[in-house]
């Protein structure tokens, strides 16, 4: 029979500290870093999985979208499930989860199970990525400790998507490119072995509702989009039946989630979240840097490795600038959101973004690395690096504190529908555009030379970059029109949050 004072002892206990908050910390940070990596290893080997699986261009931008959409489309319901299911739980299930599905991607026959693989992918990450943010959120109570932590954790985050490029690139050369599935196997087992000692277990109280009709209805209709805009440049055109069809379901189905989410009692994303003007304006604009930026990526990953014959390593260490000016723009930068405040900031970075996107319009037969490429990254990745480190002050500044949470999923599922979006929509008009400079000047019965064909794939980067810059563009819009300036830029909250 306990007794009060035991009670009490137990209960203090319970409110100390974790002493292996450090080790949990490294723990969650890894797990997510696994995240990150996997988009930008895939990235580079993507050319070399189209060639081995005879992989259709119009299919080809499943590998990425596939990922995007799972993750984008779960990730609220898996932040949901884990506050309730016990976040070190979710995050070991979510692990094995991921190891098993990279497991399936690397063995994959065919396209269809590789894309298979990449949405398990997605679908695990949205329980494990919540699950470790949560962690930390809870482990790390001291309000010093925790900015330490993010710190940290952001870090990690940080160094992701430059670890992924080089091991991608070599994984890709000299393994090949199923190892750049094979390597997330060990990394997950070894972190869900960690996590049984180190992580302590934590869940919220409260009712246990999940809004699965939202969940099926906002996922449905953005899966329908996109195999909307992969069938008009599969053959089918925009205005073929079947592309027409799709496109109507898929605004049938997110008019649905709207409604839905209107009147359920337990939202998966409460409208009053979305609806605030500077937060819309912040997600909306989230949106279409993703779709920019990713669609950018792709066909980046083309030119350097089809038309510069660079080597997936060579590939990989091109890449590299882009990381570091995104890592830089956030760790550099806080001085500047205090100084201006973070509309000015945004809209400012979102420009440079557009102007580097619309530099590569320039790219021809003659265009080298440093003449085009190189000027791009720099700007779009200093661009969007301003954008990430101011946006969540405004995104997440005047929320309620029930729906804190909830708003922070949100801007990196914007940005995660965005990554889905954008290289469907880009790689069907790329597509469409090759063709319509090909066909004509190919002769009647005839192949065109491989001269010409690299001349079509420019023509079809461009036109690809130049609406990949227009969404740019409609960003710089929405923020210059929907953010309201605070009154006082020291009136802004200037404190970073988690790296998404």
């Amino acid at each position: 029979m306990s007794t009060p004072a035991r009670t009490a002892e137990k209960a203090q206990d319970a409110d100390a500290p974790d002493p292996r908050r450090w080790m949990a910390l490294i723990v969650a940070s890894v797990a997510t870093l696994m995240v990150v990596l996997d988009v930008s290893i895939v990235n580079i080997a993507l050319p070399q999985a189209q060639s081995d699986l005879a992989m259709g261009d119009a299919n080809r931008q499943w590998m990425i979208t596939a990922y995007a959409l799972a993750f984008g489309g779960l990730l609220l319901l898996g932040g949901r499930i884990a506050d309730f299911a016990g976040r070190k739980r979710i995050l070991v299930i979510g692990l094995l989860g991921f190891a098993a599905a990279s497991m399936l991607g690397g063995l994959a026959p065919n396209p269809g199970t590789l894309f298979t693989a990449r949405a398990l992918q997605g679908a695990f990450a949205a329980l494990l990525a919540p699950a470790a943010l949560s962690l930390i959120t809870v482990a790390f109570t001291d309000p010093k400790e925790r900015a330490k932590a993010f710190g940290i954790f952001g870090a990690f985050q940080g160094g992701g998507g430059a670890v992924g490029l080089l091991l991608g690139g070599v994984l890709t050369e000299y393994a090949g490119w199923r190892w750049c599935m094979y390597i997330n196997v060990p990394i997950a087992l070894i972190v869900a072995l960690a996590a049984r000692p180190y992580v302590r277990e934590s869940r919220a109280t409260g009712d246990r509702h999940y809004d699965l009709p939202g969940t099926l209805l906002v996922t449905g209709g953005l899966v329908a989009l996109v195999y909307g805009f992969t069938q008009a440049a599969d053959g089918g055109g925009w205005t073929a039946l079947a592309t027409l069809i799709l496109l109507a379901v898929a605004a049938l189905l997110l008019s649905a989630f709207v409604l839905v989410e209107r009147r359920t009692a337990h939202p998966l994303l409460p409208l009053r979240v979305v609806m605030e003007r500077n937060r819309a304006g912040v997600f909306l604009a989230n949106l279409l840097i993703g779709a920019g930026m990713f669609g950018m990526n792709l066909f980046m990953t083309y030119f350097l490795q089809v038309n510069l014959h660079y080597t997936p390593l060579q590939a990989g260490v091109a890449f590299l600038p882009f990381s570091v000016g995104i890592i830089a723009a956030t760790t550099l930068g806080p001085p500047l959101v205090t100084r201006f405040g973070p509309k000015p900031l945004m809209v400012a970075g979102t420009s440079l973004a557009t102007a580097g996107l619309l530099w590569l319009t320039r790219l021809g037969t003659a265009s080298a690395y440093t003449g085009e490429v190189l000027p791009t990254q720099i700007l779009v990745s200093v661009g969007v690096g301003l954008f990430f480190l101011a946006g969540p002050n405004v995104a997440l500044s005047g929320v309620d504190p029930r729906d804190a949470g909830v708003a922070s999923a949100a801007l990196t599922t914007s940005q995660q529908i965005g990554a889905a979006l954008g290289p469907a929509l880009l790689n069907t008009l790329y597509l469409a555009a090759v063709t319509g400079y090909l066909t004509p000047r190919t002769p009647a019965g005839g192949a065109a030379s491989r001269a010409l064909q690299l001349k079509g794939f420019l023509h079809g980067y461009r036109i690809a970059f130049i609406v990949a810059g227009a969404l740019m563009a409609t960003a710089v819009l929405a923020l210059a029109v929907l953010v309201k300036p605070p009154k006082s830029p020291s009136a802004e909250p200037t404190t970073p949050a988690p790296a998404h």
